[in-house]
């Protein structure tokens, strides 16, 4: 069971649950879970998981019980593997392939023989009723006995599913067929009564109907399994990546160990077509690393000393020694593979009304049934037209199409995105996407490389640029900011050295602390302390380097004005191409940064923005927050990209968070949408992939209303055979299914040229 702690007082679980069968299943367990005090549980039919938040007084095994209690199974998801390896699914799957292999064997020869028997009547031989009868009788004990075993279990449990409405509809077929031979008379096979109910005899013999019936329904519940588990692979094949044992350097000795006792800090050796075990740090040698299981980049990439690579890669070629950074549950790819979890385990509205429906639909059902052979026998209809028409009505009425339109197309958009590096953490981050109509981008990090070199540093006083430096260098020493990092690398190693008091981290502005007793801030010069105390040159090469697209940042020392350190950061490659991309996609771009105006203005010029409408420079990240709540309240529905703890309060706040997979924890917890692929075009592909999915989710329950809408009326007004209602219902869960699998075909949206704003 995966716990997540959610605050002070709630947790959450994830909970397998064996033995449904149908979205009025989930809709019992949920119920079941919601009774329980401060528990609120969703649960997804298609993945077999039930999410549940719950305060920490609530035992977990209370969960498993009520379940349980509820006539299902429930087990636990390993905190470790996130994702199981769905042997449950595996071997159901198994089962319904064997049952529908003896089904097929025994019901072809069985409808062969029926119509030969209706065209030929000269053909029916003593005792041939007694061969449909021994040829039926293990399709419908054996065979449906799935269908039975879960109607019994509800009614054990005083409920229903449309595993009721399969085994009534067996059951009574069969059972007025035994009336039938037992009582005497005429006797007609079943396929020779023809197609409509309003022509059948009293003495239809119906073992026929049922036997390819039965064949339909196990052959839609078994193509429904084998595409749930086809749909369930792409996140499960990612985590098997791991090799089984690794090579590592422990006390001087090499060791050969399990990947599962690997730890922080861990030396390991990994050879040329070798799996990387975990998020590491290259310490000697160079390879090409093949990401594209992980990012969706084709490409490989080459690492060499210093460069972070991702658990779950492969080396392609050259011999690696890596020290781990994250092992286990906290690596990149575990993380990753809890977002897709994650989504996959949420419900969108739309399905929130499907379920509704799911969870009458069966009475009413039932209800229908039984008026609908009330009214045919008041009609003056024989009793066998009065059945099978009945029959037919609980079995074309099975809801499952409604239950797998929206998990089936979520579990499918979401696993073809964890393939493409897109990892979108709910079916909400679905709904949010498709109806986005602007993206904000940050700049820092997201719109440019995020590599910050120092280039110029200007001191106040001659000589004073190696002390400006070291003291600046002191104070950014381990920031995770880029201006930041950038300083300290320049600074050298000698940053660490000398201890840092009272250091003050101020969001947007900059940073501040004691070294040696004295104050030292660094940041942006509207903000430092003094700084307006800046020299009137020291001012007017800052106005020039600023003019050049560098951002500047000022030093003081005890309010006293050190000098100016300027930085570069050039945009990224795939910049310019991605806000063409966005814009060819009807969405609106724009910049938002805290860096001067001078500088926002080379850099949004660059991508193709526009400077004078679509930038916003100098924004703290509260004035982000305040630039996305204008935007929302003029009606816009917004996305946020960014990559830095300062982006957090932006992402959170806008209608979609988008963070780079390579960004600060605190930015990608606060997003809806990592991008684990370090392309900007994939925010593109992550809009194009929710509105193909929406798209899906949309078509597939009006296929699945429509069907149930015109398919009952059909049947109880005898316009549909027991016959035609199962394979329709069979059917109808087979496209649903197939529909959505279809994403798994989905292409990114190809990248448009970029043009001048």
């Amino acid at each position: 069971m995966t716990v997540t702690q959610h605050g002070c007082d709630e947790r959450s679980y994830t909970v397998v649950i064996g033995g449904m069968t149908c979205a009025a299943c989930a809709g019992r367990v949920a119920r079941t879970l919601t009774k329980l005090d401060g528990v609120t549980a969703t649960v997804n039919y298609a993945t077999e998981r039930a999410h549940v938040v719950c305060s920490e007084d609530v035992d977990p095994r209370t969960l498993i019980a009520a379940v349980e209690r509820a006539g299902y199974e429930a087990r636990r998801v390993d905190d470790a593997a996130t994702i199981d390896t769905d042997e449950a699914l595996a071997r159901r799957t198994r089962e319904l392939r064997r049952r529908l292999a003896v089904a097929a064997m025994l019901a072809v020869p069985l409808a062969d023989l029926s119509l030969a028997l209706s065209l030929f009547p000269e053909l029916r031989f003593p005792g041939w009723t007694w061969v449909c009868l021994v040829l039926a009788a293990p399709l419908v004990g054996w065979c449906a006995w799935p269908f039975h075993a879960a109607a019994w279990r509800g009614l054990r449990h005083r409920t229903s599913t449309m595993d009721t409405l399969i085994s009534l509809g067996v059951l009574a077929a069969t059972g007025w067929t035994l009336v039938v031979m037992f009582r005497g008379g005429p006797v007609e096979p079943g396929l020779g009564a023809g197609w409509s109910a309003l022509t059948r005899a009293d003495g239809a013999l119906y073992l026929d109907v049922v036997a390819i019936v039965v064949a339909f329904l196990l052959a839609g519940r078994f193509f429904e399994a084998q595409a749930k588990q086809r749909a369930a692979s792409a996140m499960q094949s990612l985590l098997d990546r791991s090799p089984a044992d690794v090579d590592v350097v422990r006390g001087g000795a090499a060791l050969r160990i399990p990947a599962d006792q690997l730890l922080v800090d861990d030396v390991v050796t990994v050879r040329p077509g070798q799996t990387i075990p975990a998020d590491a740090v290259v310490l000697e040698g160079a390879a090409a690393v093949d990401t594209s299981a992980i990012t969706g980049e084709s490409v490989p990439r080459d690492v060499g000393k210093g460069d972070t690579v991702i658990g779950g890669t492969r080396n392609v070629d050259g011999l690696l020694a890596v020290r781990t950074t994250r092992v286990g549950a906290d690596s990149r790819l575990a993380r990753m593979a809890r977002l897709v979890e994650r989504a996959q385990a949420t419900t969108a509205n739309a399905q929130r009304l499907a379920d509704r429906v799911c969870a009458v639909f069966v009475p009413a059902v039932l209800g229908l049934a039984v008026t609908t052979f009330a009214a045919w026998l008041i009609a003056g209809q024989p009793v066998a037209a009065a059945v099978t028409t009945a029959v037919a009505v609980l079995i074309v009425a099975c809801p499952c199409a409604l239950g797998l339109a929206t998990p089936t197309a979520v579990l499918a958009g979401t696993g073809r995105g964890a393939q493409l590096g897109l990892f979108l953490k709910g079916a909400p981050a679905l709904e949010s996407t498709r109806s986005v109509d602007t993206v904000v981008f940050d700049k820092t990090g997201t719109l440019t490389e995020g590599r910050m070199q120092v280039v110029e540093i200007v001191a106040v006083e001659p000589g004073g640029e190696d002390e400006l430096l070291r003291l600046a260098g002191t104070v950014e020493y381990g920031s995770e900011h880029p201006i930041g990092i950038a300083i300290a690398a320049a600074a050298g190693a000698e940053t660490g050295a000398d201890r840092v008091d009272e250091f003050v981290a101020m969001p947007g502005l900059g940073v501040s602390g004691r070294v040696g007793g004295r104050r030292v801030t660094v940041g942006r010069a509207a903000h430092a302390d003094d700084a307006d105390r800046l020299p009137a040159e020291l001012g007017a090469r800052r106005d020039d380097l600023q003019m050049s697209g560098a951002t500047v940042v000022t030093v003081t020392l005890d309010g006293r004005p050190l000098g100016l350190i300027a930085l570069t950061d050039r945009p990224r490659a795939d910049a310019a191409v991605a806000v063409a991309t966005l814009r060819a996609l009807g969405l609106s771009p724009l910049m938002l940064t805290g860096d001067n105006v001078r500088t926002a203005e080379a850099v949004a010029s660059e991508v193709g923005l526009d400077p004078a409408g679509e930038m916003t420079a100098e924004a703290t990240p509260e004035h982000k927050v305040a630039v996305i709540r204008k935007l929302q309240d003029g009606g816009h529905r917004v996305a946020f990209v960014g990559d830095g703890i300062n982006d957090a309060p932006a992402l959170a706040a806008a209608d979609l968070g988008i963070a780079l997979g390579r960004g600060t924890d605190a930015a990608i917890d606060a997003a809806d949408i990592v991008l684990g692929r370090n392309d900007l075009t994939a925010v593109a592909a992550a809009v194009e992939l929710a509105r193909s999915t929406h798209r899906t989710i949309r078509w597939n329950l009006l296929w699945a209303f429509g069907y149930n809408t015109a398919a009952l009326p059909l049947a109880a007004f005898g316009l549909l055979t027991p016959l035609i209602a199962g394979a329709a219902m069979a059917l109808s869960s087979v496209f649903v299914v197939t529909h959505s699998l279809a994403l798994g075909r989905f292409r990114p949206p190809p990248p448009t040229p970029s043009r001048e704003p």
